[in-house]
């Protein structure tokens, strides 16, 4: 697993000058830190994170971690299927909100 990019956060360039501490967590311990664990691979990650943001309805943060996927190796249709696997138990708004964010960003993004 060390074989990965090292990821890392934008928490200080979103709010670095507005919520500085927020900003620091996001980038020293969630990106610096957890995401760069061995014992996962950012591509599960990824996947993990894709499917927590649909299960949730967080579709303000799916935007950026369907980017961050697909930079760690999840495919397109990898990403579809597990959105529509957590569709099935986490509700069908939230799956359908979800396809909808990741439809808009692969379109934008071909």
């Amino acid at each position: 697993m060390t074989d990965q990019r090292t990821q890392v956060g934008g928490g200080r360039n979103l709010f670095g000058d507005f919520a500085p501490k927020l900003a620091e967590l996001t980038d020293d311990v969630l990106f610096a830190d957890v995401w760069n664990r061995p014992e996962l691979s950012a591509r599960d990650r990824s996947l993990i994170t894709v499917a927590v943001l649909t299960a949730g309805g967080n579709t303000d943060q799916l935007s950026f971690h369907l980017d961050h996927a697909v930079k760690n190796g999840v495919t397109q249709v990898e990403l579809i299927e597990a959105i529509t696997h957590v569709t099935l138990y986490a509700g069908w708004p939230q799956g359908m909100a979800a396809m909808g964010v990741a439809k808009q960003y692969f379109s934008n993004n071909q």
